[in-house]
């Protein structure tokens, strides 16, 4: 199977059984998902949800969260993994989206990664979801599941995972293909114990079909 073959298959295996697939983050604005992500990290979504009603309700925009202090909102997330790098990530965060970009939310990679707690992945994250940029966030669960797929060769850290995922998908699709693969990875494709048997793609599934061969009993001599 050829690379191009491999990608067409993954494709039309997702358009298939997963359309509509998007964040599982909850928001209603670009500043809202700024903050959800910023806070997912290292930290499952679903305890990324318990926690941000209260942190919106308190904190709706980027003002109120520049004047915020550090006793007042931290309380609000130390439910999250790292809450005291956090606190402060997001406190500079909404000082730097008021004094430097008017209090929105800039919709390029490179002006988000200027903004306290985001890197390249949580830009990418914020660029393709709101304005459906072709940009590939390249997380825990896309890495490990590219890679076994067989749609990544020997790409040894996120950013070179990304370049080859950007390199053979669709524009068009390049940023719903996130999606499809970190919901694949949270829950089929998992690091430990993936559920091979139960996966569409593991006809053509390069780490399933290493496994099998791995499993299989040898002829006797």
């Amino acid at each position: 199977m050829t690379t191009r073959e491999r990608y067409q298959h993954v494709i039309d295996y997702f358009q298939q059984h997963a359309p509509n697939a998007e964040t599982e983050l909850l928001y209603d604005n670009p500043f809202q998902l700024l903050v959800a992500v910023v806070l997912s990290a290292q930290c499952t979504d679903k305890r990324v949800n318990l926690t941000t009603p209260a942190l919106f309700e308190r904190y709706p925009d980027p003002e109120s969260l520049a004047n915020a202090s550090y006793d007042d909102l931290f309380p609000l997330i130390r439910s999250i993994s790292y809450p005291n790098n956090k606190t402060k990530h997001l406190l500079g965060l909404g000082k730097k989206l008021v004094e430097e970009f008017g209090g929105e939310i800039p919709m390029t990679v490179e002006e988000l990664v200027k903004l306290p707690g985001v890197g390249r992945k949580t830009a990418n994250v914020i660029t393709s979801v709101i304005d459906a940029q072709p940009n590939m966030a390249v997380d825990t669960h896309v890495f490990r599941v590219s890679a076994r797929l067989g749609l990544t060769r020997k790409a040894t850290t996120p950013l070179a995972a990304e370049k080859q995922l950007i390199s053979h998908l669709p524009k068009d699709l390049i940023h719903k293909a996130h999606h499809w693969l970190i919901l694949h990875g949270r829950y089929v494709c998992t690091a430990r114990n993936p559920k091979c048997e139960a996966c569409g793609l593991s006809g053509i599934c390069k780490f399933y079909s290493a496994s099998r061969k791995k499993n299989r009993p040898s002829k006797a001599q």
